[in-house]
């Protein structure tokens, strides 16, 4: 078949996104979150963390007072009667997983309150510390348990063991629950907060790391639901990093945080790559597939 007569290739199709609005949860227009947009950056206030840091603290106080309790009965300390008929081994697991429990949710509201108000990145370790209060306190939360309970001589073997190993699992489901991945410094924010007042859009998925400022974006091509909204909820939403390719359309690769395109790069060439393959195949013309039938 010559070139001439070879189908033009179909430009690609918008992909069309529902949208729902970071301040109300509900599904929108994008003019209507527009509006929302505007709105909010008029009224910006510093908004509190103050119950959220409370919160975190009261669960990580619980969550180290489990730990307490579990160990008094794996020692045979406190032993209520209620217990009498129960294998030592139920309570000591149900307490650790409580205590595994607090310290999560704890960490997890730790971290919320971290990216609405975060600390000043000039002072590195204190960064680091005040980020990952969390893992801190899963350490707190375990390790004393661990090692006074290996280190009883009235303890009963097994339950030392079991004990043992139990701890040692919540203890690094906690600490990977608990740390940071993604920490945002207040320059981070500043310069995102300054640089960007239009409508962000993030992905409504735990994977999800960055934002875009484009909802035509080519790395959400595969998304059907995006949250609108301001940088600070996006960034409240652990999004804390600008696309790439949304900060090199902008000219912003200079001005704020981004994620790395590397793999947007990839995963864009590979998506791209099989579309292509999947048109070749399935794209045939009826010169290809039909032959000239000979005349009755």
């Amino acid at each position: 078949m010559s070139e001439n007569n070879a189908p033009e290739k179909k430009a690609p199709v918008k992909k069309e996104h529902k949208i729902v609005s970071a301040a109300t949860g509900q599904q929108a227009t994008k003019e209507q979150v527009q509006k929302e947009v505007a709105q909010a950056l008029l009224n910006q206030t510093k908004q509190s963390t103050v119950g959220l840091r409370i919160g975190a603290i009261v669960l990580w106080v619980l969550a180290i007072g489990f730990e307490v309790l579990a160990l008094l009965v794996a020692i045979e300390k406190f032993a209520p009667k209620f217990l009498d008929n129960v294998n030592i081994l139920v309570p000591v697991i149900v307490l650790l997983v409580l205590d595994l429990v607090c310290l999560i949710i704890g960490s997890q509201l730790w971290k919320k309150a971290n990216h609405i108000n975060p600390v000043s990145e000039k002072n590195k370790v204190k960064f680091w510390l005040w980020n990952n209060m969390g893992l801190i306190v899963a350490v707190l939360a375990f390790v004393p348990f661990i090692v006074l309970l290996a280190t009883n001589k009235d303890a009963d073997p097994k339950v030392k063991k079991i004990g043992a190993i139990a701890a040692v699992v919540a203890l690094l489901i906690g600490g990977v629950a608990s740390y940071d991945f993604n920490p945002v410094s207040a320059e981070q924010k500043e310069a995102a907060v300054a640089a960007i007042t239009t409508t962000v859009y993030w992905t409504n998925t735990r994977s999800g790391k960055a934002y875009h400022t484009h909802d035509d974006c080519q790395t959400l091509n595969q998304t059907d639901e995006l949250v609108a909204g301001t940088v600070e909820q996006a960034i409240a939403a652990n999004r804390v990093k600008l696309c790439y390719f949304c900060a090199k359309r902008d000219g912003l690769e200079n001005t704020v945080a981004t994620e790395d395109g590397v793999g947007e790069v990839i995963i864009n060439q590979v998506e791209e790559a099989v579309d292509e393959a999947v048109e070749n195949l399935t794209e045939e013309t009826p010169a290809e597939t039909t032959e000239e039938q000979p005349a009755a």
